[in-house]
């Protein structure tokens, strides 16, 4: 199979991109997959080691904007779809793949009048202005959580949001803790998450002074990574401090509680682990997409959530501190969470992709 796969701009689009991929390479041999994206530093570092060739259109963001923005990102579409284009007739792929983003825009445009056949994968509960727009689109949209608005019920498949192989490896071979300290990783998501470092900085504080012992692993985001290892340092705490972390199967494997925001990825990636959360959703997320993310394994009584506005360094050493000392709740939270995990979600989406391109069904495994 030939297959474009277009979005980016997050860890959240391109992790199940890659898991997309990587599964089309697997099930059909000889299959090309080629990237289009933004040029944005993440997609370089995420997809630098992964063997995929990427090619970058020149296109912007339109939600927010002015009308002066407004006008400057239409002026670019034409060029945008015409670089779409260009590519699509270069590379002849099967299909196209859209995960999210601004830039699959101007991609799926191109593939509409190539008559490329399209599957788009929304990873939140509250569909983005681009995959609303795309959804028009496609043949086929998969969906991870329940959706408002709706996609229209005939192009809809449930299938979870796809997580990576490594990930699925570790959540079969995850051990019992090996003795009785327990790990907090604490996650902002690819771009980081200043509130949730200074909140996390304050309860630590407030958790060493009562005398309670944890491990320590915090991702913190490029921006923010310098002050947390700095604030730990000041505390005398041990802690594992990095802007952004690539080997999270390990850093999972590890870890007895998650505080972290709301991202779609990062909670279908909880979830396949079986990990129990705090969930600090982010306040300013497009339609307040991590709220409703939140709200459904919180439902599920695999997290709690707890809104940034609304919260203090004090009020999240007290839920670390409730939950990290209860063994028995946070088991129990585990195995929740675990129920909402969804570890075929790839092999669904392939399944999906088969469909559309009249491929073979490829046999799991």
């Amino acid at each position: 199979m030939r297959l474009i796969v277009t979005g980016g701009g997050t860890g959240g689009h391109l992790f199940p991109a890659l898991a997309v991929a990587d599964a089309i390479k697997k099930h059909y041999a000889g299959s090309e997959v080629l990237f289009i994206g933004t040029g944005r530093q993440i997609d370089k570092h995420i997809l630098a080691d992964k063997g995929y060739s990427r090619k970058v259109i020149q296109f912007s963001g339109i939600k927010g904007l002015g009308m002066s923005g407004l006008l400057h990102a239409a002026s670019r579409l034409p060029l945008a779809v015409l670089q779409s284009l260009l590519i699509i007739r270069q590379f002849r792929p099967d299909m196209v793949f859209a995960v999210g983003g601004y830039v699959t825009g101007p991609v799926l445009v191109a593939a509409k009048l190539l008559r490329v056949p399209i599957c788009i994968h929304e990873q939140n509960s509250v569909p983005g202005l681009a995959n609303r727009l795309a959804g028009k689109l496609a043949d086929r949209v998969c969906i991870s959580l329940p959706c408002q608005p709706p996609f229209a019920r005939q192009k809809t498949v449930p299938t979870g949001n796809p997580v990576r192989e490594e990930i699925l490896q570790a959540a079969k071979s995850k051990k019992e803790a090996g003795d009785d300290l327990r790990t907090l990783l604490i996650l902002g998501g690819s771009q980081g998450a200043r509130r949730v470092n200074e909140l996390v900085l304050a309860a630590v504080k407030k958790l060493q002074a009562q005398g309670q012992q944890f491990r320590i692993i915090h991702q913190t985001g490029i921006t923010d990574e310098e002050k947390v290892r700095k604030g730990y340092e000041e505390r005398s705490i041990a802690a594992e401090v990095a802007s952004f972390f690539t080997n999270m199967a390990d850093l999972y494997s590890r870890a007895d509680l998650v505080v972290s925001r709301a991202g779609a990825t990062t909670l279908a990636e909880l979830a396949v682990m079986g990990l129990p959360a705090i969930l600090i959703p982010f306040p300013f997320a497009a339609d307040d997409h991590q709220t409703t993310n939140a709200g459904y394994y919180v439902s599920g009584s695999g997290a709690v959530m707890l809104q940034e506005k609304e919260l203090s360094g004090r009020r999240l050493a007290k839920e670390i501190e409730s939950l990290i000392n209860d063994r028995a709740g946070l088991a129990a939270m585990a195995e929740a969470m675990g129920k909402m995990g969804r570890a075929d979600a790839t092999d669904r989406i392939v399944e999906v992709c088969a469909g559309i391109t009249g491929k073979a069904v490829p046999l799991r495994g």
